[in-house]
C-alpha cells in the first residue's frame, strides 16, 4: 500500500513539474528577445513577452498612463548588460534587471529594477537602481503586438499602439 501512495505522489510530482515546463511560444503573450552589441562594445540583452492590443487603448485599457506597467507581459521583462553604462546619460552598473516603466502620452519613465527573477506584476520601487525619462513620439503606423528593438547605435526602442518610446544605452567611460 505505501508502494502505491509513493508511485502516486512521484507520478503527481512528476505532472506538475512537466506542466510548469509548457512551450512558452504557445502562451497569448508569446516570448521575444532583442540582444545587440552596440559599436561601443556594450552587449545588450532584453527578455520579454510580447501582448496584443486587441482592440484595448494604451494608457486606459493596457499600460495605465501614470502607472507603472511591467513593460511586457508575464514573467518581468528583463534587461542585461556585460558593462557599466549610461542610460540616458545616467549610470547604470553592469548587471540583470527588470524592466519597468510608467507610460504617457508624451513621456514614459524607464525603471530598471534591482530584482529580475520574478513575476512581472511583483514590483517593489525600493530596489529601483535607476529611473530616466524617455520621450514618447508617433508611430508612423499602429504596432498590435508590444515590440522592443536594440540597434548597433545604442538605441533601445519601445513600440506599441501609436507609440514610440527610444532610449539611449552609451558605455561609460
Amino acid at each position: 500500500m505505501k508502494a502505491i501512495a509513493l508511485s502516486f505522489v512521484f507520478v503527481l510530482a512528476l505532472s506538475a513539474l512537466s506542466f510548469g515546463q509548457k512551450d512558452k511560444s504557445k502562451r497569448a503573450s508569446p516570448p521575444d528577445r532583442a540582444t545587440v552589441t552596440t559599436t561601443d562594445g556594450v552587449t545588450i540583452d532584453i527578455n520579454y513577452s510580447k501582448p496584443s492590443l486587441k482592440g484595448r487603448k494604451i494608457g486606459v485599457d493596457i499600460a495605465p498612463f501614470g502607472k507603472v506597467w511591467r513593460t511586457g507581459a508575464n514573467e518581468a521583462t528583463t534587461f542585461e548588460i556585460d558593462k557599466d553604462v549610461l542610460i540616458q546619460g545616467k549610470p547604470l552598473p553592469a548587471g540583470k534587471y527588470s524592466l519597468y516603466s510608467i507610460p504617457n502620452e508624451q513621456n514614459t519613465t524607464i525603471i530598471f529594477n534591482k530584482v529580475w527573477d520574478q513575476w512581472g506584476t511583483q514590483y517593489d520601487e525600493a530596489q529601483d537602481a535607476l529611473r530616466v525619462v524617455a520621450t514618447a513620439s508617433e508611430n508612423a503606423q499602429s504596432v498590435e503586438q508590444f515590440t522592443i528593438r536594440a540597434d548597433k547605435a545604442g538605441t533601445v526602442t519601445l513600440l506599441w499602439g501609436p507609440y514610440s518610446v527610444p532610449f539611449t544605452v552609451k558605455a561609460a567611460k
